[in-house]
């Protein structure tokens, strides 16, 4: 197998196929880039599709401020059918005639969704619970609560509703959504509480990833691609796209390089990408009180 242009630090979108865990793409990137430090920022389920990104290397430091990024999801929910995970891996637990949902009520549904938001997580998550995954818990049929957690949903808009077959005779409605939504949100658990809005129950049948910050899927590549020629976003541009830029002098690059405080830019909050002379990218920064604090180095 030819591979041209691997490099050491660096970005790559992938556009991942159904039926495979984050993990498994992870060890895919490693193979390929024949390397173990390699990440993903944001776990896709293995149901979903789209938009996954991973760090080579040094671009591993990134990931953590990546996935702290706004995220876009395609998706289809049906409305009339609960399951156990919230999604249609999993088991039917619950039944109901979705017949009596109109769009004005869908729509209303949907608006109680969107905005700053609690959220329960889907209990077939990764989340700890007492140190134990709370997707084991669930296998071994052990009782627990998941806390609610803010989350935003900026975007939560219904493209299409149709009916859905079912061999019960059961009225079910299928629903094409698209949901702009901060990272910790499930989009598995927002179709269970539509669903639950509505009395009908609900689960998701269809999710891809559309984008991940700046990276959306015309930046993604599949895993075929890549084996036939693997190759990296460098680091540098990768930061420049994600981050806000600010560009230091010699002698304030020297400083940050070693530590020293510098003061701020004034940019505001979040984390910064520092670049040096020659587009050399430093170092990620955050302000605080007038001054810089360095989040990750990278030379």
């Amino acid at each position: 197998m030819k591979r041209k242009g691997v490099g050491p630090d660096g970005l790559v979108v992938v556009d991942k196929p159904a039926g495979l865990t984050s993990h498994q793409v992870v060890s895919r990137i490693r193979k390929l880039a024949g390397t173990r430090r390699v990440g993903h920022a944001g776990t896709l389920d293995p149901m979903a599709t789209g938009v996954l990104i991973i760090g080579v290397e040094k671009a591993t430091r990134l990931l953590g401020h990546l996935a702290l990024t706004s995220k876009t999801y395609r998706a289809t929910i049906r409305l009339g059918q609960t399951t156990v995970t919230d999604d249609a891996e999993g088991e039917i637990t619950a039944t109901a005639s979705a017949a009596h949902v109109t769009r004005q009520a869908l729509e209303a549904g949907v608006g109680t969704l969107t905005g700053d938001i609690l959220q329960v997580p889907s209990k077939v998550s990764a989340i700890k619970v007492d140190g134990r995954r709370a997707h084991r818990l669930v296998r071994a049929e052990e009782e627990f609560e998941l806390a609610a957690r803010p989350v935003t949903v900026s975007g939560f808009t219904v493209h299409a509703v149709r009916e859905a077959a079912d061999p019960a005779g059961v009225a079910l409605l299928d629903a094409d959504v698209t949901v702009a939504c901060s990272s910790g949100t499930y989009v598995r658990a927002l179709a269970r509480d539509l669903g639950a809005g509505l009395g009908t129950g609900g689960h998701l049948t269809a999710l891809r990833r559309t984008r991940v910050g700046p990276y959306g899927l015309d930046d993604a590549v599949t895993l075929e691609a890549l084996e036939e020629s693997f190759d990296v976003l460098p680091i540098n541009r990768a930061a420049a796209a994600a981050f806000p830029r600010w560009d230091v002098d010699g002698e304030q690059a020297r400083q940050l390089i070693n530590g020293v405080r510098q003061k701020a830019p004034g940019i505001g909050p979040g984390a910064i990408a520092v670049f040096g002379p020659d587009e050399r990218f430093i170092a990620l920064v955050e302000e605080r009180r007038g001054e810089t604090k360095i989040l990750a180095g990278f030379v």
